[in-house]
């Protein structure tokens, strides 16, 4: 298992840590997606060897948010 921690923006309400939480986690390989609403971060854990780092930040960004 690998964990990162990436910013996220856009993220605004509960709604929207929801959403990416869940864009997160309906990747495969993920274990656990941690979204802090009021840092703008997301942690997540995933398996490194079902999932890239780079596909979980298109999937931020397929929910409508700006990842760096």
């Amino acid at each position: 298992m690998r964990t990162e921690t990436f910013e996220v923006k856009g993220m605004s309400c509960q709604h929207c840590k929801a959403a990416v939480k869940s864009a997160l986690e309906n990747v495969k390989g993920v274990e656990e997606a941690r979204v802090n609403l009021e840092m703008g971060k997301v942690e997540v854990k995933f398996n490194k060897d079902e999932s890239k780092l780079d596909k979980l930040k298109d999937e931020v960004r397929a929910a409508g948010y700006e990842v760096s």
